[in-house]
C-alpha cells in the first residue's frame, strides 16, 4: 500500500513537472532557437545535472557494463529517447502548447498495445479489471481527442495576449503536419518506456542508466543538428527564457522525472506508468489559459473529466491485475488459466 501511494506521488510530480514542458518549450522555440540545438543543450543539462548522483549514489548497485549492455541502452536512446524529443520539438513549432499536450494522451493506448507486444502487460478479457484497462485506455484517448476538438461554448475567453502574436498561430496545413509529427513522437517514446523494463533486467542501476541515455541522446542530436543545419550561429545560447527553458526541461523533465519514471516502470510496469500522462493536459490547459491567455471552451471541461474517467478505470484495472497476480501462487493452476489470460 505504501509502495503504491509513493509511486501514485511521483507520477502526479512528474506529470505536474510535465505540463511546464510545452509551455517553456514553445516560447523558446517561437523565438527562433533551433529545436535540434535545443534538444542537444537540454541532455546536456540532463547529463551534467544526474552524473553526480548516478557516480556517488549507485555505485554499490552498478552492475557489469558489458559491450553488449552498452550497444543495447545506445540502441534504446537511438530509436526510442533520441528521436521522441527531436520529433517532439519539430511537431510543437506546428502546433500550440496545450494541443501538444493533447496529443501526448495517446501515450497509454500505444503503450500498452506495444507491452502486449513485448509480453510485458496481460490482460484479462473475461473479468471486470481486464476490460476496465482496455476501456480506460480508450476512454482516455476518448477525451484527449474531445479536448482538442470539440469546442462548445467558451468559459474564459481573454483579448489576444501581447506573448504569442498571430503569426504564432499555426496554419490548418501546419497543424496536420504537426500531429502527424507529434504521433509519430509518441511512439518513440512509448517504446522507450517499454524498453526499459527489458534492459533494467540487466542493469538495475537506474540513475546511472538514465545518465547513460542522455549522454547517447546528447551525442546523437549533435549528429543529427549539424546534418540538418551546419552554421555555427545556431549553436549560440540566448540568454533569458530559452536558457530557462533549456534547464528547465533538461534537469527537472529528462533529469529528475525520468528518474522517476525508471523507477516507477520497475516497481509498477510500463503501462501504469503512461496512464497518468493525460493530467499533463489538464495542468496545461489551466496555466496557457491565464499565462497565453489562451481561450478554455466547455468542450475542453467534457474532455478533462473524460480523460480523468479513463485515467481511474485503468488505473483500477491495473491494481486489481496486479493482486491476481501476487495472489495467484496460491490458486490452483487451473484457476490461474481461467482467471488470467494472456495476450
Amino acid at each position: 500500500m505504501m509502495m503504491s501511494h509513493k509511486a501514485n506521488m511521483a507520477m502526479v510530480f512528474v506529470q505536474i513537472v510535465y505540463a511546464g514542458m510545452p509551455l517553456l518549450s514553445k516560447v523558446a522555440i517561437s523565438q527562433g532557437t533551433n529545436h535540434f540545438v535545443f534538444v542537444f543543450y537540454r541532455q546536456a543539462f540532463a547529463f551534467l545535472a544526474l552524473s553526480p548522483f548516478a557516480f556517488f549514489l549507485e555505485s554499490s548497485k552498478s552492475s557489469p557494463l558489458s559491450f553488449v549492455l552498452l550497444f543495447k541502452i545506445f540502441m534504446i536512446s537511438l530509436c526510442g529517447l533520441t528521436p521522441s524529443l527531436n520529433l517532439f520539438y519539430v511537431a510543437i513549432n506546428n502546433t500550440t502548447a496545450t494541443f501538444a499536450a493533447a496529443t501526448t494522451n495517446a501515450i497509454p493506448s500505444i503503450t500498452f498495445i506495444l507491452a502486449l507486444l513485448f509480453r510485458l502487460e496481460t490482460v484479462t478479457l473475461k473479468k471486470s479489471h481486464g476490460v476496465a484497462k482496455v476501456f480506460g485506455s480508450i476512454v482516455g484517448m476518448l477525451g484527449a481527442l474531445v479536448f482538442a476538438f470539440v469546442k462548445g461554448p467558451s468559459l474564459i475567453n481573454h483579448y489576444k495576449s501581447k506573448t504569442i502574436s498571430n503569426d504564432d498561430v499555426p496554419s490548418t496545413k501546419d497543424s496536420v503536419k504537426g500531429s502527424f509529427t507529434m504521433l509519430a513522437a509518441n511512439t518513440c517514446w512509448c517504446l522507450w518506456i517499454v524498453l526499459q523494463s527489458k534492459v533494467m533486467k540487466e542493469y538495475p542501476a537506474k540513475l546511472r542508466l538514465v545518465t547513460l541515455q542522455c549522454a547517447f541522446s546528447c551525442i546523437q542530436t549533435a549528429v543529427w543538428a549539424v546534418t540538418v543545419n551546419r552554421s555555427p550561429s545556431v549553436w549560440k545560447i540566448e540568454f533569458g527564457l530559452p536558457l530557462l527553458s533549456m534547464a528547465y526541461c533538461g534537469i527537472m523533465v529528462t533529469g529528475f522525472t525520468y528518474w522517476l519514471q525508471v523507477w516507477a516502470i520497475e516497481k509498477k510496469g510500463p503501462v501504469y506508468t503512461a496512464l497518468y500522462t493525460p493530467l499533463a493536459l489538464i495542468i496545461t490547459c489551466i496555466i496557457s489559459s491565464f499565462l497565453f491567455k489562451e481561450t478554455l471552451y466547455l468542450g475542453s471541461i467534457g474532455g478533462a473529466l473524460l480523460l480523468v474517467s479513463g485515467l481511474y478505470l485503468g488505473l483500477w484495472g491495473k491494481t486489481k491485475d496486479e493482486k491476481i497476480q501476487r495472489y495467484g501462487e496460491k490458486q490452483s493452476q487451473q484457476e490461474i488459466k481461467e482467471e488470467v489470460i494472456i495476450v
